[in-house]
């Protein structure tokens, strides 16, 4: 049985489908995205964080599917190298403080236009990109400001399977959902 994206997560417009059919990229932030946000720092030094299996899931069905994924976040972290490199993931920005020159190099490199890219964050950070992309979304816990602005807010908050949610409407809204067999990491 075929589930729409209205019964698995929440109702959403046909113009906001409408753009999610056009996606080629999805551009994701990771701390608040991929991530609850929080860093955990250990006595001697090192740096934790909690991914969830299901984003994972979600970033290699979007791939299969012939839709790019990448990152631009603010810092730098080897666990997300190597989480993201775990993915298949190839294009990581990390260090961007402003995230428009990564942004605009990965349009450039990848021959996109804006309405093929989406981009998905949490923070005022992320809004320079999110102005213009084709699909702007902001997880659930979002800052306030972000969430006003974009055209989608997931049910589900960051670190806990936001991305993999945004994942799932873009293959309901192209109809390539469930074509994915492969495991999570």
């Amino acid at each position: 049985m075929a589930m729409t994206y209205r019964e698995m997560y929440q109702p959403v417009g046909k113009d906001v489908e409408a753009k999610a059919a056009q996606i080629k990229l999805l551009i994701c932030d990771v701390d608040g995205v991929f991530s609850d946000g929080r860093i955990y720092l250990g006595n001697d030094g090192e740096e934790l964080k909690a991914f969830h299996t299901r984003d994972g899931y979600g970033v290699k069905a979007l791939r299969q599917a012939g839709i790019e994924v990448a990152i631009i976040t603010g810092r730098r972290s080897a666990i997300v190298e190597k989480r993201m490199q775990a993915l298949t993931v190839q294009h990581i920005f990390q260090g961007q403080e402003d995230k428009m020159p990564a942004y605009l190099q990965l349009k450039q490199q990848l021959a996109l236009e804006d309405a093929e890219i989406a981009y998905i964050g949490d923070d005022l950070s992320d809004w320079a990109v999110m102005q213009h992309v084709g699909l702007a979304v902001a997880v659930a816990d979002a800052h306030p400001l972000l969430r006003r602005h974009a055209l989608l807010t997931t049910s589900l908050p960051g670190g806990f399977g936001a991305v993999r949610e945004l994942c799932d409407f873009l293959l309901l809204s192209q109809h390539q959902f469930g074509t994915f067999s492969g495991s999570s990491t």
